[in-house]
Parts: C-alpha cells; sequence; structure tokens
C-alpha cells in the first residue's frame, strides 16, 4: 500500500460526524444542513433537456481532450467573463475539460510535482489556511509536503504572500489558490495576484487557481477577478505558470454533473493532458452537450445570484445583533465568528445546534490545520469560527438564522 496514505487525515464530515455522534436532535424540529456547499436550487431545466437528448452519445468513447465545440464554448465563456481577449485563448491548448474540479485538483498536484529524489529537496506546495482539504491530500500523495499559509481577520481573510519565508518559496513547486475562498468567501486583489505571478517567476513554482465560486457575488459591477485575466493584463499571452479551475456545480446549480475545466498555461496543460489520458479521466459526450448548454447562457447564472442575495440579506438582518458576522466578498459561506465567552468554542456551537435545533454547520478547526508562529507559538486560523452554507432555500435558511439567533441569545 502507498505509505503516505496514513498521513492523510479524517476529511471534516468524518470529524462532524465523530463530533454528532449519540446525540439525538430535537424531533419536533425539523434538520437543516448548512454544512455541505451542494446548491440546492434547481437545476436550469434546458441544461437537463439538452443532456436527455443527446443519451446516444452513451454509445461512443468519448475522448479525454474533449470535443472541439466544448473547448470553444469555454473559450467563449472566459474571453467575455474575465475580459480576456479572444485571440489568446487557443481551445485545442489553453483547455482541458475535467469531470468537476475536485478530482481535477487533486490529480493536477501528481503531474506538477517533480518526484526526483535529486529535484524533489523537501518540495512544498503552499495552501491557504483555512483550505478546502483535497489541497492537502493531493499534496501528500504527490510525495510533497504542505505549507498552510494563515488567511485571518487581521490579513482580511486572504493570504499574505509577504509572510511566506524565502526558504519556503526556493522549495515551493506549486501554489493552491483559492479565490473566492472556501470558506472565508475573500476574493484576492489585483495587486496580490501580479505579485504572485512574479515570485512564481522568480522561484519557478505553477499557480493552480481553484476559481470554483466566482460566478457568485453581490454586485453585477464587479465580479471577482480571475488569474487568466490578471496574467492577460500583464501581458503573459501564453499565461506560463497560471492555471485555474472552474465548474458548473456552483455557477449552475449542477454538482452532480461533475463537469468542469482546466484552462492556462498550455505547457503544463499538455502533461495534464498526458496523464489524464492514462488515468481515464473523460467526460461523457451527453454531459459535453449539456455543458456547453451551460456555459453559453447568463441568465439562469444571474437568476441564482439574486436568490443567494436575498438569503444573505434575510440571514444577516437576524444574526447580526448576535454575532460576529459579515457578508462575504462572495461565494455561498457564513464564516461566523463565536462569542466570546469562556468555555463556548467552534466545537461547543455545532455541538450544540445540532443537539439543540436541528442545525447542522461545521467547526472552523475541520477546515484548517494548526501552525506554529515565529515565535513558537500555535494558532488556529478555523478555532472559533464556523462555517454555515446558505444552499437550503430562503425559508430554511431563515428557519435556521431565527433558531441560531436564539440559541446564542441563552448564551449571552
Amino acid at each position: 500500500m502507498n505509505p503516505d496514505l496514513h498521513r492523510l487525515h479524517p476529511y471534516p464530515f468524518e470529524k462532524l460526524r465523530a463530533l454528532k455522534d449519540g446525540i439525538v436532535p430535537p424531533a419536533h424540529k425539523s434538520p437543516i444542513a448548512l454544512s455541505i456547499g451542494e446548491p440546492k436550487h434547481a437545476a436550469p431545466d434546458f441544461v437537463l433537456a439538452e443532456m436527455t437528448a443527446q443519451l446516444r452519445g452513451l454509445e461512443n468513447y468519448p475522448l479525454t481532450i474533449g470535443s472541439l465545440a466544448l473547448r470553444e464554448a469555454v473559450a467563449r465563456w472566459l474571453a467575455q467573463r474575465f475580459d480576456i481577449p479572444v485571440n489568446l485563448l487557443d481551445p485545442g491548448r489553453h483547455i482541458l475539460p475535467v469531470n468537476g474540479t475536485r478530482e481535477a485538483l487533486f490529480a493536477f498536484a501528481q503531474v506538477v510535482v517533480n518526484r526526483n529524489p535529486d529535484h524533489n529537496k523537501g518540495a512544498v506546495v503552499v495552501m491557504p489556511n483555512p483550505f478546502y482539504q483535497i489541497y492537502e491530500g493531493a499534496t501528500i500523495l504527490a510525495g510533497a509536503e504542505p505549507w498552510f499559509l494563515n488567511a485571518s481577520e487581521n490579513t482580511g481573510f486572504v493570504p499574505d504572500f509577504d509572510t511566506v519565508p524565502t526558504e519556503i518559496w526556493q522549495r515551493c513547486q506549486l501554489i493552491y489558490l483559492c479565490s473566492p475562498n472556501n470558506p472565508t468567501g475573500a476574493v484576492v486583489s489585483e495587486a496580490a495576484l501580479r505579485q504572485l505571478i512574479v515570485l512564481a517567476d522568480e522561484y519557478d513554482f505553477i499557480i493552480a487557481s481553484d476559481e470554483c465560486y466566482s460566478e457568485i457575488y453581490f454586485d453585477e459591477a464587479a465580479p471577482p477577478l480571475g488569474l487568466l485575466e490578471v496574467a492577460a493584463k500583464m501581458g503573459r499571452d501564453n499565461f506560463k505558470r497560471c492555471v485555474v479551475f472552474h465548474s458548473l456545480s456552483k455557477r449552475s446549480n449542477l454538482p452532480g454533473l461533475r463537469s468542469g475545466f482546466v484552462a492556462g498555461d498550455a505547457e503544463v496543460l499538455k502533461k495534464f493532458l498526458l496523464y489524464r489520458t492514462y488515468h481515464g479521466c473523460t467526460m461523457s459526450i451527453p454531459t459535453q452537450a449539456a455543458s456547453i448548454k451551460a456555459w453559453g447562457d447568463e441568465q439562469h447564472v444571474v437568476d441564482n445570484r439574486s436568490r443567494y442575495r436575498e438569503k444573505f440579506a434575510a440571514v444577516l438582518e437576524i444574526l447580526s445583533p448576535v454575532l460576529d458576522v459579515q457578508r462575504p466578498d462572495a461565494g455561498f459561506y457564513l464564516w461566523v465568528k463565536t462569542p466570546d465567552i469562556t468555555g463556548i468554542d467552534d466545537e461547543s456551537v455545532s455541538r450544540d445546534l445540532f443537539a439543540l435545533e436541528n442545525i447542522t454547520v461545521v467547526p472552523g478547526r475541520y477546515l484548517s490545520r494548526d501552525t506554529l508562529t515565529t515565535d513558537g507559538k500555535t494558532i488556529n486560523p478555523g478555532i472559533n469560527r464556523v462555517r454555515m452554507a446558505l444552499v437550503a432555500p430562503l425559508e430554511e435558511c431563515i428557519d435556521a438564522a431565527q433558531r441560531i439567533r436564539s440559541y446564542i441569545e441563552t448564551l449571552i
């Protein structure tokens, strides 16, 4: 067996099940899950209709690189959404369809990390903390060491690249970025992205930007920036060292479709395609047809954002008087600070909400790791935070917020 398997941490939801074990929530209160980031809005009917109409495509083997029509649809969307000159995006070189970004984010590290003992002298993969745990697992199984870059309230919940020691940059082969971030909802600025690209050139590492939440935001006139957008502004026509990951799961409420794409540096994607050809990761033809329809329509995405805005407004109105909570830059998570009361923390709040209110949230410590400060102190940016995913219908989110407020009022 791979000896690194034992180094993998339990997934957050395994820890959550253990926390809830033996607790019987009140039966007269309906269960409300604010724990899993699984969109509950209806999938677009026209996308489902297209998939059904193309079921005969299941009789054929799909290509790993996907159809040209799908790659062209993605290129059009990228160019329009991120204001990238369309001539810079070659569908044959810069875009690769993937079966959801989770598997792609994991597989990417297996391709990028150099396992040669002469080259891999303590190879490091930098990632935000808190983070999506796939980054860590991918790093460990690729033979590298994760290095956690804290994103706390002090940094506006975004990574501060100035705090990374030179020695870490020298060993870095890959950095995972998540913007908008899961779980904090923070968006990395253009200045920070420019800084990171310069650092990638200086220290020769690749940037993997997870942008799966980029289409859920609050101001239609100010969508979150993307890495390729900034790279194009810097005149990097080849997007060198820059790779982005996008998905239809959140944007189009299609988590079960398992459809996304990777785009950017053509030389990196060429190697990634080679890996995936052996890995057997191909997107079915009906899924590709449905994806073309989804990437080609924006109205259902605009409508989707409107529903999230309504939920955030309603929930924040209820919770703000009793909790330290703010609307995120983007995404559908609330990164809520627990009350500053002795004996109360993210685990106790999560446990009590389930036991007393039949509401499930995720303790922040399950989404982050302990790190050491320069003076030897241990910190964890997730402690005393809980993640709430506002994915349930509006009425359920309001009900949940009212129950949470009632519980918090018993503490204060």
